[in-house]
């Protein structure tokens, strides 16, 4: 019994490529999500536009990636969908061997002659989150986390400095204003 590859339309055959630029597109939703197994993230919908421009000796993806994709507040642990828009760029160059030469630069074999972008795809949507997810804010400037949650939390927050070294801070911070 042979299993089908989901990511399998992520493979760029190359070898029958003309030189110049192509275009391609790829839309990433919640089964791509579902083949890496320690993914933050679970459930999303983003546009990957991919101009391909290929060379005698090298290839160079831009990739430009639009859309959203379901993250946890940092701040009152509800999940939401995060806006992301990024652009990105790899090179990858003919080689003897397999090779990373930075972290936008690889060599593949020259014997090569397909290229999986679902790895980099993967890494960029990744890349395009914020080291802090939390709930936007509406219009009027009022978080939208969970009200139950901030309460709880509020509730746990220590009220006064008992830290002499805090104090001396919180001292200092003051005279400044």
């Amino acid at each position: 019994m042979t299993t089908m590859n989901p990511l399998k339309e992520y493979q760029i055959h190359f070898v029958g490529l003309e030189l110049g630029n192509h275009k391609l597109e790829f839309e990433v939703d919640d089964k791509f999500f579902e083949q890496f197994e320690f993914s933050q993230i679970k459930q999303g919908k983003v546009l990957v536009n991919i101009d391909l421009e290929k060379m005698a000796r090298l290839m160079v993806f831009n990739f430009d990636l639009e859309g959203s994709v379901r993250v946890t507040c940092d701040r009152c642990s509800n999940e939401f969908d995060l806006p992301i828009s990024d652009k990105q760029k790899l090179i990858v160059k003919f080689g003897l061997d397999y090779m990373e030469e930075s972290d936008d630069v690889i060599v593949i074999p020259e014997t090569d002659h397909k290229f999986d972008v679902a790895p980099y795809i993967y890494e960029f949507i990744h890349l395009a989150l914020p080291v802090r997810s939390v709930h936007p804010d509406d219009e009027h400037g009022n978080s939208t986390c969970d009200p139950d949650m901030m309460q709880r939390l509020e509730k746990l927050a220590p009220t006064e400095i008992h830290d002499p070294r805090w104090e001396a801070l919180q001292k200092l911070k003051m005279d400044d204003k």
